[in-house]
Order: C-alpha cells, then structure tokens, then sequence
C-alpha cells in the first residue's frame, strides 16, 4: 500500500471524525420524563360522574399515573385539606369553598372551569305532582335539600328566597348525591339538585324544571395545591380538565362554560 494513499485515507477519517463531532443530529435527545405516581383529586359530589370518565381518559393518557378521587361536600373537603389531608387538586362548587385554601396559601389562582345550575328531581312519573319551587315550601311534601353549608344548600337556600318561598325541608343532606339518592330511592317526593344530576340519574329520576334556575349560577374552581404531593401530575390533571377533551366531558354531562 502507498503512503500517499495511507495518508489520504487518514485524512479522510479525520475529516470525518470532525463532521461527526459537529452534527448536532448526532447527538440523542432526551425525551422528557413521563408522569408516574398518584394524582389526588379532591371534588365536590357534583362532578363524580364527569371526573371518573375523565379520570380513565386521564390515565390511558398517562399509563404511569393513578388518579384517586375523593368526592363530597366542597366544604367539608376544604375543612379536610386545611386540616392536612393529603391531596393535590381541589375542585369546589364554589368560590366560597376555595375561599379559605387560597387565604391559607393551600392554594393559589383558582380557575373557574365550568358552571352549573339547579333542578327539581323527583321520582318518575313525579307521584307527587311537583311543578315548582312553591312545592318544596309545601309542609305536606317530603323535601331533601342540601345543607345551606355546602354550595348545592347555599344555592337552593338563596334560590329559594329570591322566589319568595320559605323552604320546609324535611332532611338536610351533606352533599347533592346524598339528595338524589333520597328520591331515586323514594324517599323524598322532591329534592333541588344540579341539572348535571337528573341528567347523570337517567331513568332513576325525572327533571322538573325551575324558570328561575338562571338567577343562580354555581361556578365552580379548580387549582392544584400549592403543597401537592405530585406537582407535576397535579398540574397535568387542571390542564386537562381545562382542555378541549375536559371541557367536552363536562358539557355532554350539561355543565355550562363559563
């Protein structure tokens, strides 16, 4: 072999050798580190239907996360959340709910991310004979409504007294499935809960409509805990529910955009 041609083929190694050095392309890049662990998420009774469809959309998305859900009354939920309860997001029906963890610091910016509004159930074929909100003052009627303490109570309780009407309940119920459940199974002739619950009841239930429904919108926040055990998955969870697939669930269910 010549020595000029060792020395061109070594040349062209080193010619090589430094293109190879300077591509970027040649350099593998790091895929960004897929969310693992739980996601807790702490939601009023009203969206139980809604968040489990989402929760198994949520997961097939991120196969390496387990969403809990712990569903009730939103203000019993901010009163276990202030006093240590671990969780990573918080969903209210309403803004007084949240009120507290944002002056606690528990959370920061809340967004509202959807509405709801209320309905009359009543057992089907409505045996009773309710037509409106003059019925649930009725003292002969048998009447479940949520306790004014949590935001489906305040908001019948304010409904109510707009409309004129004194409410004679005859249980108060911690949150709005407790009152649905009271009429699915007959034992109340009515109860005021969200429109998103006669429609999530089916055939269990009938609606009675309430023309003066609009006067009082439900609006309901989310945020992810300030000192939420998995931050990441914490944040991922608000932002699909605030996406085009989370806003599309909330709809089909009848919950309004705000």
């Amino acid at each position: 072999m010549s020595r000029a041609w060792v020395a061109a083929a070594g040349a062209a190694a080193l010619l090589l050798a430094g293109c190879s050095a300077a591509s970027p392309a040649s350099t593998p890049t790091r895929a960004p580190a897929s969310l693992t662990g739980t996601v807790t998420v702490f939601a009023a009774a009203s969206l139980t239907t809604t968040f489990d469809l989402l929760a198994a959309k949520f997961e097939k998305a991120h196969p390496g996360v387990d969403v809990v859900l712990d569903y009730g009354g939103s203000s019993g939920l901010a009163t276990q959340i202030l006093q240590g309860a671990p969780a990573d997001v918080f969903a209210a029906a309403s803004e007084s709910s949240i009120a507290a963890l944002t002056d606690s610091g528990d959370v920061a910016h809340p967004v509202i991310f959807t509405t709801n509004t209320l309905e009359i159930a009543v057992p089907p074929g409505n045996p009773a004979g309710i037509r409106g909100l003059a019925d649930l003052a009725d003292p002969s009627r048998t009447i479940a409504l949520c306790d004014p303490a949590v935001p489906c109570g305040a908001a019948a309780e304010t409904l109510m007294h707009q409309a004129g009407y004194q409410p004679a309940p005859d249980t108060l119920e911690q949150d709005v499935r407790s009152v649905l459940t009271k009429v699915e199974l007959g034992e109340a002739d009515a109860g005021l809960v969200y429109v998103t619950d006669v429609i999530a009841a089916g055939d269990d239930v009938d609606g009675v409509a309430i023309p003066e429904a609009g006067d009082v919108v439900s609006r309901y926040p989310i945020a992810a805990l300030t000192h939420a055990p998995n931050p990441d998955a914490a944040k991922a969870w608000v932002d699909f529910v605030l996406s085009d697939v989370g806003q599309g669930v909330l709809a089909a269910a009848g919950f309004v955009a705000p």
